[in-house]
């Protein structure tokens, strides 16, 4: 099956950026809905950002609308996500999705549309 395999992470101060990246183990893997999922300590899942690829969005969680910004349009499907601004909240472990189909505007935010998913990767926020 197709892994999606995550880079970047790492401990920043507040204020910082970061950039993470996440690529497909196969570059014949096409994806129609791309994104990217969160989660705290002792914290649920939650939405980061999602896209539509050649369609339409980004759509972004209201915690992050403004500061974080998803790409996907390269040829090797890669999916970043790009953090300004970051607060020590954002803290987290960021988990990058995909899905072969388009996901409908109401089931965007659920982790259940997306059947990859990445490895995982560590954000830590602090002074």
């Amino acid at each position: 099956q197709v892994q999606l395999v995550q880079s970047g992470g790492g401990l920043v101060q507040p204020g910082a950026s970061l950039r993470l990246s996440c690529v497909p183990s196969s570059s014949t893997f096409s994806a129609a809905t791309v994104g990217w999922f969160r989660q705290g300590p002792g914290k649920e899942r939650e939405f980061v950002a999602a896209i539509r690829r050649r369609r339409d969005g980004p759509y972004y969680a209201d915690s992050v609308k403004g500061r974080f910004t998803i790409s996907s349009d390269g040829a090797g499907n890669t999916i970043d996500l790009e953090m300004n601004s970051l607060k020590p909240e954002d803290t987290a472990v960021y988990y990058c999705v995909a899905n072969s189909n388009y996901v409908i505007t109401s089931a965007i935010r659920s982790p259940t549309s997306y059947r990859y998913w990445g490895q995982g990767t560590q954000v830590t926020v602090s002074s």
